[in-house]
């Protein structure tokens, strides 16, 4: 298992350097500002317009990086940096939610599916560990019956949450595309602002690819204790 603990840190240690990638990426862009003088508000109201979304509302939350698409009330919630300020980096993430609420208005099958997976991963992804190792811990590693049929619920569980980290990244992906579209059909960025946005976007996808390559790790490491036990 030696192997897998190198791979694990190595993955950690990637999460680690694009996360803070991320961070000095939108810091840097958040300096250049925007000449059409528009908020992160006023691009996303104007984004969900052009779209034809009407029943979608654009409201400020709490906290860095707290920005997101909520299906079930339909509001694009974004940070209040983003909904106030008028630079790349709050036209970028603005545009990024409402590419979500254009996946919703149109039934993005991968939007969908993930919607689907929330209730089930909101409740199993923070017991699945315990419920594995609970499941060892009864005897799972050497073949006995029950323990071995714990630990492979608590493997389902774990799998559940592996493929919503997954089904999430054409989800984000296409999130992103759509909105590198609008900004630069509009012609609602200069070409610096755009090359801003676009980079921006570029790493905030790259951190739910190593966090999906992370999960997997998790699921196979956990997978090969008990299923690697029983003959």
């Amino acid at each position: 298992m030696l192997m897998y603990y190198i791979i694990l840190g190595a993955i950690a240690l990637v999460s680690w350097l694009v996360s803070n990638k991320l961070k000095k990426k939108f810091k840097y862009y958040s300096k250049v500002h925007l000449r059409n003088g528009m908020s992160g508000a006023e691009i996303a109201e104007k984004m969900l317009a052009d779209h034809g979304i009407r029943d979608v509302k654009v409201i400020s939350t709490p906290g860095m990086l707290t920005d997101h698409y909520n299906p079930a009330n339909k509001t694009v919630n974004l940070s209040e940096s983003v909904y106030n300020q008028r630079n790349a980096s709050a036209a970028a993430v603005a545009a990024h939610e409402c590419g979500h609420a254009v996946q919703h208005a149109t039934a993005y099958e991968w939007l969908t599916m993930r919607s689907k997976l929330v209730p089930v991963v909101s409740v199993t992804s923070g017991m699945s560990t315990w419920v594995v190792f609970g499941g060892i811990m009864l005897g799972a590693a050497a073949g006995i019956g029950f323990g071995y049929w714990v630990a492979v619920a608590g493997l389902v569980m774990m799998g559940f949450a592996t493929v919503f980290s997954f089904i999430t990244l054409p989800v984000e992906y296409d999130a992103s595309n759509r909105a590198l579209a609008w900004l630069k059909n509009k012609n609602m960025l200069s070409q610096e602002e755009y090359k801003g946005s676009e980079d921006a976007l570029k790493w905030a996808a790259r951190t739910y690819l190593v966090a999906a390559i992370g999960s997997l790790a998790t699921l196979v490491y956990w997978g090969l204790q008990v299923l690697g036990g029983r003959d």
